[in-house]
Formats: C-alpha cells, structure tokens, sequence
C-alpha cells in the first residue's frame, strides 16, 4: 500500500517579500500625498534684490530692483505678488511692460521692477512689503522695506478756485485765498507777500500764520489797493507763501475798470467835443 506523503515547503516565508514591497510602495505614495496643496519650489530657484530697504517721501514711489531665477529643468509661469498696507498701490514691470505674471524658460534669470506707491495719508515710517513670485510648484518670498520720510508741501489757491476777477481803479478789493498743508510734516512761520503792478499795495488777514498742521486748511484774506487813474485793462497780481521748508504761488488776472463818475466825464467830453464841431460846422461851413 502506498502512502503519499507531502513535503513541506522550505521557504515558507518567500511569499512575504512581495507584500512587504505593496506595503512599503503605499506608504511612500500616503507620503507623498500628506502634503497639502503645492510642493515647495525648487530649491535652484532665487527671488533676490540689492538693496531690500528705501527711503523716500509719501509723494515719492518706492522702486526695487529684483532678480527672478528658475532653476526647474522646465519653463515655470510666475504670478507676481505683493501684501502692501490699505490705500497703497503695488505694480511689476519686466522688460519695461507692466506685467501681473509671465513665462520663464529653465535656468534662465528675469530682472523685474517692483514699483510700490504710498496712500495719500500715509504717515511716516517703516512699512514692511512681503512680495512673492506664485508659481504651481510653490511661492518664493521676497522681503522689502519701504521707509516713509516726511514731507513738506502747500497748496495756494481760492476756496471757488478761481483765479481771477474785476476791480475798479482807486478802490479796494478784497481777494479770498485758502491755504493747505498738503504735506506729512506741520509747516510753521508762514509768510505772505504779493507782486503786484506799479504802485498797487496789498496786505493780509492775518499777515503771517504761526503753525499749519498736515491736511488743515486756512483762509486768508489779501486786501488789494488799486491807485486812482489806473488805466483800464488786464493786470496780474502774484500771491506767494512761504516758509524755510515750502512755498507756493498763485497768480491771479485782474480786470481793471473806471469808476462810474469818470465814465460819465468821458461821455461828456467826447458829447461837448462834438457839439463844438457841430457848431463850428454850422457857423462857418457856408463860407
């Protein structure tokens, strides 16, 4: 009678290196996955500039010179980005075109513009500015400081703007100016004068202002004296205001006329004028 007998297997354990190598494989592709949305950029990529801090006034624009590297092995779209404070207004030029995002081929480098441009009311000192270059496989930052220095500035004008009018001779005529410090810094001390036609005078409401705060405004009134027997026609009177730090000009046109008892002189003699001719005429043009 024969007995068959089954003979164990040697490498019982052969079986279990495959499944190890699934696992291993899986475990690598949930690493690989864990990282949330972009991968970071590669790391022969730059985003660099010289100078990473300027200073100039609220009125001035902030212009930084950067360099954009790609060090992919493949042409990569940048977006260009930049996290500036409320009221401030941020631009990019590569090439001298504004641009918001371009194309750069491998191991290529792209000197770009960062253009940053206070708000109107902005106050001084230091404003940091992250700036990025956005691309799929991640961002590249760029930190820049931008120094706010401030500034001294008037504005001369008329509260309706106008910047003309009339004026009889041998009168007074009261002209309303408006003065605003339009600057970042209080201006103090000023001071106004006026050049005005030969023996015309002119003088001020208050004659000198002590302290102007920045934004504030003051109305000042300029008396303006007009001599008798002035000639009728256009004038210009020129307002300025000034002090050690700001000055500003307006310059006004002027209408001079006569006054009504010297127009009806005028009538009177040219009408006397020509009823002397008209007599004259009369009596001796039959002879």
């Amino acid at each position: 009678m024969l007995a068959l007998h089954r003979q164990p297997r040697r490498n019982k354990g052969r079986g279990l290196y495959p499944s190890l190598f699934v696992v291993f494989l899986s475990a690598l592709s949930l690493l690989s996955h864990a990282a949330p949305g972009k991968s970071g950029p590669d790391k022969n990529s730059s985003f660099t500039t010289r100078l990473m801090n300027l200073e100039a006034t609220a009125k001035e624009t902030f212009r930084f010179n950067a360099s954009l590297h790609n060090g992919a092995n493949r042409p990569v779209i940048y977006e260009l980005q930049a996290k500036v404070p409320p009221g401030w207004n941020s631009s990019f030029r590569v090439d001298g075109m504004l641009v918001t995002s371009f194309k750069l081929d491998s191991n290529r480098t792209q000197d770009i513009s960062i253009e940053l441009t206070p708000s109107p009311t902005v106050k001084p000192g230091k404003y940091a500015i992250p700036v990025a270059a956005v691309a799929e496989q991640g961002s590249i930052e760029l930190n820049l400081e931008a120094v706010v220095k401030g500034s001294y500035g008037i504005e001369l004008t008329t509260p309706t703007g106008l910047l003309s009018g009339e004026v009889t001779e041998g009168s007074r005529k009261p002209i309303y100016l408006s003065l605003k410090n339009d600057g970042t810094l209080p201006l103090d001390n000023l001071e106004l004068s006026a050049q005005t036609p030969t023996k015309w005078n002119v003088t001020f409401e208050p004659a000198k202002i002590d302290r102007l705060d920045p934004g504030s405004s003051v109305n000042v009134i300029a008396n303006l004296n007009v001599p008798e027997k002035t000639i009728a026609g256009d004038y210009l009177t020129t307002f300025t205001v000034k002090n050690n730090n700001a000055t500003a000009e307006s310059s006004h046109r002027l209408t001079v006329t006569t006054g009504w008892l010297a127009g009806w002189l005028g009538v009177t003699v040219i009408l006397a004028a020509i009823g002397m001719v008209y007599f004259l005429i009369k009596k001796y043009g039959r002879r």
